[in-house]
């Protein structure tokens, strides 16, 4: 768990206000708040797709619960006026030097393959968020070259917020998004044999570990032991349906691979 250390300011873009802190590791974050006006259900989908991410090895950026005490609340009249509670949040380290995916940029990434991987997750969590907010892929050159990120887990779940009956309701369901960049990643970049690594991680998740994810979830964020219970059961059929998730994506692959490239 992190430790807030100085508080930097706002970040400036989306619906919930993140904010940036540097941390007791000395690196940035982009902070969401428990108070964010989408609501603390956010913090979860947020939690849920760093724990998945570290499992899976998606390009997500490092993320971590981060702590942020009175006194560093206390110290800015900002965090003070929005009412900012101490306590547990969520922070995602900020990926410096970025720039937002286009056709242009995306096939000087290194790791497009990775994001079969991302594809397959956010097809599992109903995470539409993802195309529809262009700002929501990033890439960004490194010391390896250029890489691609995803960033932004807040929409999980179709909205962001949900309940029990949303969970429910969307265990079964299997929709395929082909907008924006997953449209150009299917058509030009990614086979079939990308997907099969990530179906296969997701296969052998036990159900402790899908348990201990639940059981990570700070208490402050989901207090209520019905909907820890029906977000497990919603991780074990989503689990049982993966192969097939990953078939619909797949269908959308062309036969003949690369036969044009992206202009």
């Amino acid at each position: 768990m992190l430790l807030g250390a100085k508080y930097l300011g706002p970040v400036g873009l989306g619906v919930t206000a993140p904010q940036l802190f540097r941390a007791d590791d000395n690196q940035v974050y982009v902070v969401k708040l428990q108070n964010n006006r989408l609501g603390v259900k956010v913090l979860v989908n947020e939690w849920l797709g760093a724990q998945l991410g570290q499992v899976l090895k998606l390009c997500f950026p490092p993320s971590d619960i981060i702590r942020l005490e009175e006194k560093i609340i206390r110290g800015n009249k900002l965090l003070r006026a929005a009412a900012v509670p101490a306590g547990l949040h969520f922070a995602s380290r900020y990926i410096r030097k970025n720039r937002y995916v286009n056709r242009s940029n995306i096939k000087r990434a290194l790791n497009t393959a990775d994001m079969a991987g991302v594809i397959l997750f956010d097809h599992m969590f109903h995470n539409f968020d993802r195309t529809w907010n262009r700002k929501n892929l990033l890439v960004c050159h490194d010391e390896a070259g250029y890489q691609l990120y995803a960033i932004d887990n807040s929409h999980l779940f179709s909205k962001g917020k949900w309940r029990s009956a949303t969970l429910t309701e969307l265990s079964d369901k299997i929709t395929v998004n082909k907008h924006r960049a997953y449209g150009v990643l299917l058509k030009y970049y990614l086979r079939r044999e990308h997907f099969s690594k990530y179906v296969a991680l997701i296969q052998a998740i036990r159900p402790e570990e899908w348990q201990q994810m639940v059981d990570g979830i700070p208490q402050e964020w989901l207090p209520l032991p019905e909907e820890r219970a029906s977000l497990l059961q919603f991780l074990y059929r989503r689990q049982e349906l993966v192969e097939k998730i990953a078939d619909s994506i797949c269908a959308l692959i062309p036969d003949v691979h690369r036969g044009a490239h992206p202009h």
